[in-house]
């Protein structure tokens, strides 16, 4: 079964149109209009294997608020419909990534409880387009949406473009290797719940 889906989201404040392949080749094709976000969720799809196409329209005469936040609960919400009952999936996973200076860990657990926990500090308002306060939002709309457990830590750095960045790039490979299939589990759902 393929692991696919395709999210349409349109309100007030944005259009966005997304689509997502956990089981890809690393391909992004990512236009929102917010630059370093582009940058971020292109870095997520390369590092985590997965096909990511995004377009996005957005009151950005206002900020960067709506679209960036609308963007991240398309994502989560692709996440979950790709995932379907998650069976099989090895579930949980974690990746430390250096970026030059800076150190990320990232931990993911798919068991379909929403939690996030970011422990970063930033010392610029913004990288780029973006305002660095909406990483914290960003990611939790992503895990709240996505139903999954998401940990972020930045152990040290000087660069907020990178610490940023290392965020991202530890985020896909983590999910990458929590979503991968265990042959052992033979279909099964990875709990003693008997499901997710």
């Amino acid at each position: 079964m393929e692991r696919t889906a395709t999210i349409s989201r349109t309100t007030g404040e944005t259009a966005i149109s997304l689509s997502l392949r956990i089981d890809g080749a690393g391909r992004a094709d990512v236009h929102t209009g917010v630059g370093f976000l582009d940058h971020m969720l292109t870095l997520w799809a390369k590092h985590g294997m997965f096909d990511l196409e995004v377009r996005a329209q957005g009151d950005l005469h206002i900020d960067e608020h709506h679209t960036a936040e609308d963007t991240c609960i398309c994502l989560g919400q692709a996440i979950d419909a790709a995932l379907g009952e998650r069976r099989g999936i090895v579930r949980t996973a974690h990746s430390f990534v250096p970026m030059d200076e800076a150190l990320a860990l990232v931990a993911v657990d798919l068991g379909g409880r929403p939690y996030c926990v970011v422990q970063a500090d930033f010392v610029t308002p913004r990288v780029g387009q973006l305002g660095t306060d909406l990483i914290f939002h960003l990611l939790e709309s992503v895990a709240t949406h996505g139903r999954l457990n998401l940990h972020a830590q930045v152990l040290y750095g000087r660069n907020d473009h990178h610490k940023v960045e290392a965020i991202f790039k530890a985020f896909g490979r983590a999910f990458d290797a929590a979503t991968r299939l265990d042959p052992r589990l033979d279909g099964a759902v990875p709990s003693t719940k008997g499901v997710l």
